[in-house]
Protein backbone atom coordinates (compact mmCIF):
# COMPACT_ATOMS: atom_id res chain seq x y z
CA UNK A 1 0.00 0.00 0.00
CA UNK A 2 1.25 3.50 -0.56
CA UNK A 3 -0.07 6.72 0.49
CA UNK A 4 -0.16 9.86 -1.12
CA UNK A 5 -0.27 14.24 -0.62
CA UNK A 6 -1.30 17.18 -2.84
CA UNK A 7 1.93 18.50 -3.07
CA UNK A 8 4.01 15.36 -1.77
CA UNK A 9 2.10 11.89 -2.00
CA UNK A 10 2.94 10.40 1.06
CA UNK A 11 6.55 10.38 1.59
CA UNK A 12 4.60 11.96 -1.62
CA UNK A 13 2.95 15.63 -2.07
CA UNK A 14 0.64 17.48 -3.86
CA UNK A 15 0.78 20.92 -4.83
CA UNK A 16 -2.15 23.17 -5.38
CA UNK A 17 -2.13 27.28 -6.41
CA UNK A 18 -4.02 28.47 -3.42
CA UNK A 19 -7.45 28.00 -1.35
CA UNK A 20 -10.72 28.73 -3.14
CA UNK A 21 -13.81 30.57 -1.94
CA UNK A 22 -15.18 27.42 -0.49
CA UNK A 23 -11.79 25.97 1.10
CA UNK A 24 -10.90 29.84 2.82
CA UNK A 25 -14.66 29.77 4.23
CA UNK A 26 -14.18 25.97 5.93
CA UNK A 27 -10.29 25.19 6.01
CA UNK A 28 -10.93 22.24 4.08
CA UNK A 29 -8.69 21.97 1.04
CA UNK A 30 -10.21 20.70 -2.31
CA UNK A 31 -13.78 21.17 -1.04
CA UNK A 32 -15.27 23.03 -3.66
CA UNK A 33 -16.31 21.76 -7.24
CA UNK A 34 -12.68 20.89 -7.91
CA UNK A 35 -12.71 18.88 -4.59
CA UNK A 36 -15.67 16.25 -5.87
CA UNK A 37 -12.75 15.72 -9.23
CA UNK A 38 -9.76 15.87 -6.79
CA UNK A 39 -11.83 12.55 -4.29
CA UNK A 40 -12.39 10.81 -7.63
CA UNK A 41 -8.46 11.34 -8.78
CA UNK A 42 -7.96 9.71 -5.08
CA UNK A 43 -10.30 7.51 -5.34
CA UNK A 44 -8.62 6.23 -8.38
CA UNK A 45 -5.02 6.09 -6.96
CA UNK A 46 -6.59 4.10 -4.38
CA UNK A 47 -6.21 6.53 -1.88
CA UNK A 48 -7.94 8.68 1.13
CA UNK A 49 -7.28 12.24 1.73
CA UNK A 50 -5.47 10.45 5.14
CA UNK A 51 -3.26 9.08 2.93
CA UNK A 52 -1.81 12.58 1.20
CA UNK A 53 -0.20 15.39 2.21
CA UNK A 54 -1.53 18.67 0.99
CA UNK A 55 -0.23 21.74 0.37
CA UNK A 56 -0.55 25.42 -1.78
CA UNK A 57 2.02 27.75 -3.03
CA UNK A 58 0.11 29.87 -1.78
CA UNK A 59 -2.03 29.87 1.84
CA UNK A 60 -4.41 32.82 1.16
CA UNK A 61 -6.85 33.21 -1.05
CA UNK A 62 -6.22 36.08 -4.15
CA UNK A 63 -9.03 37.12 -5.24
CA UNK A 64 -10.00 39.87 -7.10
CA UNK A 65 -13.54 42.21 -7.01
CA UNK A 66 -16.31 41.97 -9.87
CA UNK A 67 -19.54 43.32 -10.84
CA UNK A 68 -21.37 39.83 -11.94
CA UNK A 69 -25.20 40.00 -12.07
CA UNK A 70 -25.10 43.30 -10.94
CA UNK A 71 -22.76 42.54 -7.61
CA UNK A 72 -20.06 44.86 -7.39
CA UNK A 73 -19.24 43.28 -3.95
CA UNK A 74 -18.28 40.05 -5.54
CA UNK A 75 -15.01 38.30 -4.65
CA UNK A 76 -13.31 36.11 -7.56
CA UNK A 77 -10.80 33.65 -7.51
CA UNK A 78 -7.51 34.81 -9.49
CA UNK A 79 -4.37 33.22 -9.87
CA UNK A 80 -1.58 34.48 -7.16
CA UNK A 81 1.25 36.35 -8.36
CA UNK A 82 5.03 35.08 -8.73
CA UNK A 83 5.48 37.81 -5.78
CA UNK A 84 2.31 35.98 -3.77
CA UNK A 85 4.10 32.99 -3.89
CA UNK A 86 7.19 34.18 -2.87
CA UNK A 87 6.11 35.46 -0.11
CA UNK A 88 4.88 32.14 1.14
CA UNK A 89 7.92 30.01 0.16
CA UNK A 90 9.46 29.63 3.17
CA UNK A 91 6.45 27.58 4.39
CA UNK A 92 6.56 25.52 1.07
CA UNK A 93 10.43 25.00 1.27
CA UNK A 94 10.26 24.21 5.03
CA UNK A 95 7.29 21.73 4.23
CA UNK A 96 9.72 19.69 1.74
CA UNK A 97 12.53 19.58 3.62
CA UNK A 98 10.57 18.63 6.49
CA UNK A 99 8.93 16.01 5.01
CA UNK A 100 11.33 14.63 2.64
CA UNK A 101 8.71 13.22 0.20
CA UNK A 102 9.40 10.67 -2.23
CA UNK A 103 7.28 11.99 -5.04
CA UNK A 104 6.48 15.99 -5.72
CA UNK A 105 2.98 16.25 -7.60
CA UNK A 106 2.01 19.82 -8.59
CA UNK A 107 -1.28 20.39 -9.82
CA UNK A 108 -1.31 22.90 -12.45
CA UNK A 109 0.76 25.67 -13.51
CA UNK A 110 1.33 27.75 -10.50
CA UNK A 111 2.51 25.02 -8.38
CA UNK A 112 4.61 23.98 -11.17
CA UNK A 113 6.41 26.89 -11.59
CA UNK A 114 6.70 27.41 -8.17
CA UNK A 115 8.41 24.50 -7.79
CA UNK A 116 10.64 24.73 -11.57
CA UNK A 117 10.50 28.15 -12.55
CA UNK A 118 8.85 27.03 -15.62
CA UNK A 119 6.15 28.00 -17.28
CA UNK A 120 5.15 25.67 -19.89
CA UNK A 121 1.78 24.69 -21.70
CA UNK A 122 1.00 21.94 -18.79
CA UNK A 123 0.17 19.66 -21.55
CA UNK A 124 3.95 19.50 -22.38
CA UNK A 125 4.65 18.11 -19.00
CA UNK A 126 1.92 16.64 -17.05
CA UNK A 127 1.92 12.81 -17.12
CA UNK A 128 5.80 12.84 -17.04
CA UNK A 129 7.96 12.04 -14.01
CA UNK A 130 10.95 14.41 -13.94
CA UNK A 131 14.22 14.22 -11.12
CA UNK A 132 15.09 17.57 -10.62
CA UNK A 133 16.02 20.07 -8.08
CA UNK A 134 13.72 22.49 -7.10
CA UNK A 135 13.54 26.30 -6.34
CA UNK A 136 13.93 27.35 -2.48
CA UNK A 137 13.76 31.02 -1.53
CA UNK A 138 17.17 32.25 -0.52
CA UNK A 139 15.97 34.22 1.91
CA UNK A 140 12.72 35.43 3.36
CA UNK A 141 14.06 39.08 2.89
CA UNK A 142 14.14 38.31 -1.26
CA UNK A 143 12.43 37.15 -4.11
CA UNK A 144 15.16 35.16 -5.04
CA UNK A 145 15.19 31.63 -5.19
CA UNK A 146 18.45 28.65 -5.97
CA UNK A 147 18.32 25.30 -6.45
CA UNK A 148 17.73 22.72 -3.51
CA UNK A 149 21.08 20.30 -3.39
CA UNK A 150 18.68 17.14 -3.43
CA UNK A 151 16.78 16.16 -6.48
CA UNK A 152 13.09 15.04 -6.17
CA UNK A 153 11.09 13.28 -8.43
CA UNK A 154 8.24 15.63 -9.71
CA UNK A 155 4.99 14.25 -11.09
CA UNK A 156 3.06 17.03 -12.48
CA UNK A 157 -0.71 16.96 -13.62
CA UNK A 158 -3.31 18.79 -14.36
CA UNK A 159 -5.07 20.75 -11.28
CA UNK A 160 -8.26 18.85 -10.92
CA UNK A 161 -10.39 22.42 -11.44
CA UNK A 162 -9.14 22.25 -15.26
CA UNK A 163 -11.37 19.42 -15.67
CA UNK A 164 -14.41 21.68 -15.21
CA UNK A 165 -13.15 23.95 -17.52
CA UNK A 166 -12.53 21.36 -20.32
CA UNK A 167 -14.04 18.14 -20.04
CA UNK A 168 -11.29 17.11 -23.22
CA UNK A 169 -8.85 16.79 -20.78
CA UNK A 170 -10.73 14.13 -18.75
CA UNK A 171 -8.53 11.21 -20.45
CA UNK A 172 -5.38 12.71 -20.77
CA UNK A 173 -5.84 13.35 -16.72
CA UNK A 174 -6.52 9.37 -15.81
CA UNK A 175 -3.90 8.12 -18.36
CA UNK A 176 -1.63 10.38 -16.17
CA UNK A 177 -3.03 9.31 -12.97
CA UNK A 178 -2.74 5.74 -14.24
CA UNK A 179 1.06 6.51 -14.62
CA UNK A 180 1.17 8.68 -11.28
CA UNK A 181 -0.37 5.26 -9.62
CA UNK A 182 2.54 2.88 -11.17
CA UNK A 183 5.45 5.79 -9.88
CA UNK A 184 3.77 5.87 -6.49
CA UNK A 185 3.95 1.75 -6.74
CA UNK A 186 7.73 1.64 -7.48
CA UNK A 187 8.95 4.48 -5.18
CA UNK A 188 7.29 2.47 -2.62
CA UNK A 189 8.71 -0.91 -3.72
CA UNK A 190 12.34 0.95 -3.97
CA UNK A 191 11.61 2.40 -0.45
CA UNK A 192 10.89 -0.70 1.62
CA UNK A 193 14.07 -2.54 -0.40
Amino acid sequence: MYRASDLYIQRSCLSREAPGETEFHNGIPFSGRAGREFNLFLDYLGLSREDVYITSAVRSRPYKWGNASGNPNKKYNRTPTLKEAAAHAPVLDYEIQTFQPRVLVPMGKVAYRRLTGDNPKMSSVTGRLQKRSVLQLTSPDSYEYQWSAEEHLLFPIYHPAALLYNRSLESAMYEHLCRLRECLRQTTAESTK
